[in-house]
């Protein structure tokens, strides 16, 4: 049986499952897919900490380059995250010849076409199914499975972190400082949470998305992107009530020769699928115009689900070396770029939640209505909820048809000028 030897730089969280998964599953792997899957060299610079298994004397060092350039290693792992030294291990493994795994998010949206165009250079395979889901198999999805569908939209929830939070605001009534607090304390949320909270882990993963769905990859700061951190309690309460349930969204979508690329928290209908996935769990549900409505639900996060995901994608290329073949070396995933531009986002039309504080006094609410109305935004539903004691502004709700982003935001700024309203509105998406 034809042996494929295997590297793995960063021997933390991730790296650590992804070598005890390669131990103690080498046997079963084997027989499955034809060939033996050798743990060659792990590199870190911590290298005597207890991981909690064994590894075999001669694979543990603190030199990376040694794990690019053995060569009785074929595959190279990076497992060391973010974008400095793991982009050079990358571009540097893939230069040597090296097939690469990786579940680096943020390095595959900021440098995916370099990345790819070196890959495709020295014909090797670069695999990230991690980087998206962690544990759930969106990526092969639209590598593979639904490689013969027109990509309509793709909705996801992609961070746990963001939906521990929001599912326990929820349930509980408790403010957002407060579960981040508790999110940090469980190990949900890190020290600095700004890159789950405002939304850039998500973008970073909808970026992928784009790329693999329509060839077309925009950079992060041209998306629009909003965290959870300003969202208020009493809006969860709101969007309850009223039957929603909010969540921060993903959302990629085409539209002609445009791509919409975004991370909002949303509000989602009770009934529709991803409203009930909860706690720190991920989904993604697609829309091909083929296959219609799919959903791929799991964690998406922490040790044993990213390494699964990152040993099957070592599995796949294994099997390809295994054959002398190569599959994703080609067709990098900006296959579209100067085809498909990015939409503005004042142009992407959406239903909205809209909450005003409006003045107690007569005509308030028609004023409102009669802005909204000029600026093309129809009101589907409007509920005055309690509050207001005496001439203190009293809450309103407003849910709308189908508008323009752009012609919401002019209604709002006028709105927020006409002295109606005590402060300024809130406005939330919805699908």
């Amino acid at each position: 049986m034809k042996q494929i030897g295997v590297g793995i730089i960063g021997f933390g969280t991730v790296g650590a499952g992804v070598a005890e998964g390669l131990l103690n599953h080498r046997e079963v792997m084997a027989q499955r897919l034809g060939v033996d899957i050798v743990l060659r060299k792990i590199a870190d610079l911590d290298i005597t900490t207890d991981r909690g298994f064994k590894v075999p004397d001669g694979v543990l060092t603190t030199d990376a380059n040694e794990a690019i350039a053995d060569e009785n290693v074929q595959i190279v792992v990076e497992t060391v995250g973010g974008t400095g030294i793991a982009r050079k291990f990358v571009l540097d493994a893939l230069n040597a010849g090296k097939c690469v795994v990786t579940a680096n998010k943020k390095l595959l949206a900021e440098y995916g076409c370099e990345i790819f165009d070196t890959a495709a250079k020295n014909n090797v395979d670069i695999y990230f199914g991690a980087s998206v889901g962690g544990g759930i198999p969106i990526i092969r999805v639209l590598r593979e499975g639904l490689a013969g569908n027109d990509i309509e939209t793709i909705h996801g929830i992609l961070n746990g972190t963001c939906n521990y939070i929001l599912t326990r605001m929820e349930n509980e009534g408790l403010p957002f400082d407060e579960v981040l607090a508790d999110a940090q304390k469980l190990g949900y949320a890190e020290a600095n949470p700004s890159l789950d909270i405002d939304g850039f882990d998500t973008a970073h993963k909808a970026c992928i998305l784009s790329a693999l769905a329509y060839g077309f990859q925009p950079t992060l700061d041209q998306v629009q992107v909003e965290g959870i951190r300003n969202l208020s309690g009493v809006d969860v309460k709101y969007a309850a009530e009223m039957g929603y349930r909010i969540k921060l969204l993903a959302c990629v979508a085409k539209d002609g020769d445009e791509v919409e690329v975004g991370v909002h928290p949303t509000l989602i209908p009770f009934s529709h699928m991803l409203a009930n996935v909860n706690d720190a769990f991920n989904a993604a549900m697609v829309k091909g115009d083929m296959s219609d409505y799919t959903m791929y639900y799991g964690r998406g996060a922490g040790r044993a689900p990213t390494a699964s995901t990152v040993v099957g994608d070592i599995g796949d290329i294994a099997r390809n070396l295994a054959h002398g073949e190569t599959r994703y070396s080609r067709g990098a995933p900006n296959y579209a770029e100067g085809k498909i531009a990015l939409k503005a986002a004042g142009d992407i039309v959406s239903k909205f939640y809209v909450r005003f504080m409006i003045a107690d006094k007569p005509g308030a609410f028609g004023e409102i209505a009669s802005i909204l109305g000029r600026h093309s935004v129809s009101i589907s539903t409007a509920s005055q909820k309690c509050g207001g004691v005496g001439n203190e502004p009293v809450p309103v709700v407003m849910l709308t048809h189908e508008a323009k982003t752009s012609d919401l935001e002019a209604a709002l700024a006028e709105i927020a000028q006409s002295g109606v309203i005590g402060e300024p509105p809130v406005k939330l998406r919805m699908i």
